[in-house]
């Protein structure tokens, strides 16, 4: 087995030629492009931290034979693995700042593993089989997968067939003996240029008729006919021609494509569905949960690093010690606490799949993710406040670098006493990343959408929710003998018409 180094990862991406677009140019090195580096630097942080002796049995995982791999290829096996995926994400948010982009794929691996193998034993099919041996391909080599799920859908509302263009949802547009065409579009996808393979899902539970949109498979990202496009973030500009200081993350990014498929010849072998549309909804729904259960890591690391930039901050402007600062700390801190105890609570009440595979608790997992819709947005305000007007108003570091401006600008911006200039900018900047500039994409919008839109989560919650169990208690401490339901109403609570569809990053 492979256990890759980040400086190997980076480097083996260097060999590869891919149909990439920036601002209206073809990307010849990607690796080495201002704006992807960064990006390519988050994901390498997740090999580095296999051979981080601090992090070692976290970042590393044991395969029933034995064999030792990076967690991120890992099939959960237990509770104490799906715990371990939590405390891993949280470590890397932490240490990086930003989406590592990594955990996408793996959501999708965890998914596919238990959902084909019970496609196999009610259909008799051999997408279970296919999986396992693309598995090991992923172990082996310890690859990076893309998990692609969702599909751009053009009028939502409208079922797939329904569109005025029926390629608004990926489809297979013809099949074959030893292959499938496929066409469409995968939109957010987080880390696109960054990954070895793409594996694709059906963003929907599918019904009857709709057979061409329920596909799933895995391509390498270099498979003739598929284009990446890259989409503009805040303050990505800096990336391409500010200093390192105004960046606020110096090192690390993120970044976010369309994928799009046009008449892609996938073989047999990499496909794990094909019309099986009663099949979809579980894997849309199992993919979904896994990845509402990784927020609860990553985004607790990343609120980590908010929570300290937001000390720092209130110590550099002279009021660390001021009572109404340490009372928003701990309301960051709570908060903050609350999204990973969730992550933690689904993961530990999580059971065994019939395949082996563990599963979450689907309900904690959704309201994990809910809380990670609304958490982060008000940590950011908290942050904004205690860093107070510069995090919008700073001069840039050229200005600090003109010999003209910059001796004033250090004369007028300084803060407490004993605390240099420069480092004062640097923790503003970082604030600014995080709550309004490129790395808030990852912080921001992202927990709001990713993983699927709230409603999304608040469909299966409603599942979910034992609330006839819960009215059965109620009953019986009221005295109550026989059920008895309002005239006029249902006695189950209303669902969505449609699944709670998507699981982007």
């Amino acid at each position: 087995m492979t256990l890759k180094t980040g400086a190997e990862y980076l480097e083996g991406l260097r060999r590869r030629v891919l149909r990439a677009y920036h601002l209206g140019e073809r990307l010849t090195e990607p690796v080495e492009h201002p704006l992807i580096g960064p990006s390519t630097r988050a994901v390498a942080a997740t090999y580095d931290l296999a051979h981080d002796s601090a992090y070692r049995e976290l970042a590393r995982a044991t395969r029933p034979d034995g064999r030792v791999i990076n967690r991120f290829t890992h099939i959960h096996r237990s509770t104490e693995d799906l715990v371990a995926k939590v405390r891993l994400l949280r470590v890397l948010g932490r240490r990086t700042g930003v989406c590592f982009q990594r955990c996408v794929g793996w959501d999708a691996l965890n998914a596919l593993y238990m959902t084909t193998y019970e496609m196999d034993q009610d259909l008799g099919t051999t997408y279970h089989e296919r999986l396992r041996r693309f598995l090991d391909h992923v172990q082996e080599s310890d690859l990076v997968c893309q998990g692609a799920m969702t599909d751009v859908k053009g009028d939502r509302g409208a079922r797939p067939g329904d569109q005025e263009d029926p390629d608004l949802y990926l489809r297979v547009v013809r099949k074959r003996r030893d292959h499938i065409v496929v066409r469409g579009a995968k939109a957010h996808q987080t880390g696109a240029l960054c990954s070895h393979e793409i594996i694709v899902m059906p963003t929907l539970a599918l019904r009857d008729g709709e057979e061409e949109y329920a596909v799933s498979f895995a391509v390498p990202t270099t498979t003739k006919g598929i284009t990446f496009v890259i989409g503009r973030q805040a303050s990505d500009y800096r990336c391409l021609y500010d200093p390192a200081v105004d960046r606020g993350n110096a090192e690390f990014g993120g970044h976010e494509a369309l994928t799009i498929f046009d008449d892609v010849e996938v073989p047999m072998e990499r496909v794990f569905m094909c019309g099986e549309v009663a099949w979809s909804g579980p894997l849309v729904e199992r993919f979904a949960g896994f990845h509402r259960q990784s927020y609860g890591g990553c985004k607790a690391g990343m609120g980590d690093v908010l929570i300290g930039a937001a000390a720092l901050a209130a110590e550099y402007n002279g009021v660390g010690g001021a009572s109404h600062v340490r009372e928003k700390l701990v309301e960051m801190i709570h908060l903050n606490e609350t999204i990973f105890s969730c992550g933690i609570a689904c993961s530990v009440q999580g059971s065994a799949t019939p395949s082996g595979a563990y599963l979450i608790d689907q309900l904690l997992a959704n309201v994990c993710k809910q809380n990670v819709t609304r958490i982060p947005f008000e940590m950011a305000r908290l942050a904004q406040d205690l860093a107070g007007g510069m995090v919008c108003t700073l001069p840039s570091a050229r200005d600090f670098d003109n010999p003209e401006t910059g001796p004033t600008l250090r004369k007028y911006l300084k803060g407490a006493r004993g605390v240099p200039v420069d480092d004062r900018v640097r923790i503003t900047r970082l604030i600014e990343n995080l709550t309004l500039g490129r790395g808030a994409v990852g912080y921001l919008p992202e927990s709001l959408h990713g993983a699927g839109s709230p409603q999304a989560q608040r469909i299966v919650i409603a599942r979910h929710a034992p609330l006839e169990e819960r009215k059965r208690a109620a009953r019986a401490l009221a005295g109550l003998r026989t059920p008895s339901t309002a005239q006029g109403q249902r006695a189950e609570p209303a669902r969505g018409t449609r699944a709670p569809t998507d699981g982007s990053a």
